[in-house]
């Protein structure tokens, strides 16, 4: 009877711990950093860690990783570009604020005097080395992966 509770407690731990697994999965994703375009915040090679959420719970001044456009999937690689696919960016206004034109011309063009819903203005921290809302607008609802929760992971 005693091994039979030993592998009963075993088999719950580690059900408990894929369950946690697949959880942290779902809900967080480490990103490292390549590139100047959030310095000095971040720095090429930091890691961090982000919490998955939707852009409706992104605020104006949080750090977001977000999915890289799909102009940049090409083989021009901006100075600024993250790990493969991924960009980090602070959001600088998000749905209902006023349209940035004064730090974002390109925006200029477009007729809503807020942001409109579903869209995010994002930019590095960094300006000449950051690929962002300067040159490509808005950024989608879809490309929101998540907001940084803990900047400088430490190294594996």
């Amino acid at each position: 009877m005693g091994t039979a509770v030993v592998i009963i407690v075993v088999a719950g731990v580690l059900a408990s711990a894929a369950t946690l697994l697949v959880w942290a999965r779902r809900r967080l994703l480490v990103v490292s950093v390549v590139g100047r375009s959030m310095e000095p915040t971040l720095r090429s090679g930091d890691r961090v860690l982000a919490r998955r959420v939707p852009l409706a719970r992104v605020r104006r001044g949080d750090v977001v990783v977000l999915a890289a456009p799909a102009q940049m999937a090409d083989d021009s690689q901006p100075p600024s570009q993250e790990s493969p696919g991924l960009l980090i960016k602070r959001a600088f206004a998000v749905p209902g604020d006023p349209v940035p034109v004064e730090r974002v011309p390109i925006l200029g063009g477009q007729s809503a005097a807020e942001v409109p819903v579903g869209h995010l203005v994002a930019l590095g921290d960094n300006p000449p080395w950051s690929y962002d809302s300067r040159e490509i607008g808005y950024f989608r609802e879809e490309s929101v992966l998540g907001v940084v929760v803990r900047p400088r992971l430490p190294a594996s």
